[in-house]
């Protein structure tokens, strides 16, 4: 009897070690084997978020261990605040929802909106998949062909957005207001409605990120005029909107709004998330944008992928969300939801 209790605890014991020997990411495989991942963008199809999100749909997967499925689902309104308000209050925090929000959507919150049914800061942040600056685009066959053409012309500047929620109104906003051009907006379902009403014409212009204008850019569609303070290559001699206007209110409240810019294409889960499954999709966020393939795709569809981590999101937002109550407050006149 005493030999049977020293075998077994002999065998236990060889177990535990085994284990413990054991990567955590095959521990981990069955939490996710077998199993489906909803991401949720908070856009119509077509867009950027989408793009990116039906990118990481196909590539994501084999960074997971247990490989799982993973499908994209699209809940338009708000500029994605219906979407975040979802994966807030209703989705379950299993690891199993991710939502695809728009980077400057912690603004609503910033600015106490009815609307706006979550705290930014309780998200269990997933990461972005690259800064994102942000640029007003005209089209190439009007004929401005700088800024200051823009402000001499006394006509009304029509530009697509997605609603004021979204980047698309808030930095053509501060324009109007601190450099003086003569903007107007046209509110649309997503980023592809607005990519075809500029093609028909039927649109000035419009501002987004980059990585979504450059192809239009490319092929002499748009033509780039201004950026926020973030940049990467090939805007670099841009104009910054905080260096065309000599109010000193007017570039606090820019470099603000640059903010988000920093988050890029930033996605959430639900607030509490155990670590244990947050470790899981943070190390596969890490891991996916330095995959090759999906790199290759990504520079087919002209996207720049880098890594923002879940740390430096919520060290951004922090910064945000510490401003001095009377800086909220010139904030709050200009960005409106």
């Amino acid at each position: 009897m005493a030999m049977k209790r020293l075998i077994l605890r002999l065998f236990t014991s060889l177990v535990i070690v085994v284990l413990s020997g054991l990567p955590n990411e095959i521990l981990a495989a069955p939490y996710y084997e077998g199993k489906v991942i909803q991401i949720i963008v908070g856009f119509s199809p077509g867009g950027g978020y989408d793009r990116m999100s039906r990118m990481l749909a196909k590539h994501l997967p084999k960074h997971i261990p247990g490989k799982p499925s993973i499908i994209v689902d699209n809940m338009a309104g708000g500029g994605s605040a219906i979407a975040a308000n979802y994966i807030y209050n209703v989705a379950k925090p299993d690891g199993l929802t991710i939502g695809a929000i728009d980077q400057g959507l912690a603004f609503g919150q910033l600015l106490k909106v009815a609307g706006v049914k979550f705290d930014a800061r309780k998200f269990s942040w997933v990461g972005s998949t690259g800064v994102e600056p942000t640029i007003l685009t005209l089209r190439s066959d009007l004929p401005y062909k700088t800024i200051e053409d823009l402000r001499k012309e006394k006509k009304e500047v029509f530009l697509g957005s997605v609603g004021k929620a979204s980047t698309d109104y808030q930095f053509p906003i501060l324009l109007k207001e601190f450099v003086g051009i003569n903007f107007n907006f046209v509110i649309y379902p997503g980023g592809a409605d607005i990519n075809l009403a500029i093609e028909r014409k039927e649109l000035d212009g419009r501002v987004g990120s980059y990585s979504s204008l450059k192809p239009f850019i490319e092929r002499g569609l748009l033509r780039p005029f201004v950026r926020c303070r973030v940049s990467v290559q090939g805007i670099e001699s841009l104009p910054v909107d905080e260096d065309l206007t000599n109010d000193i209110k007017g570039k606090r409240l820019m470099s603000m709004l640059a903010a988000p810019a920093r988050l890029g294409r930033p996605y959430i889960a639900p607030p509490g998330v155990p670590n244990e499954i947050m470790n899981i999709l943070w190390d596969a966020f890490a891991k996916v944008v330095k995959d090759p393939e999906l790199k290759e795709d990504a520079k087919k569809n002209r996207f720049e992928v880098e890594y923002v981590s879940a740390d430096e999101i919520q060290r951004i937002l922090n910064e945000l969300f510490n401003q001095p109550p009377d800086i909220i407050e010139e904030f709050r006149k200009y960005i409106k939801f």
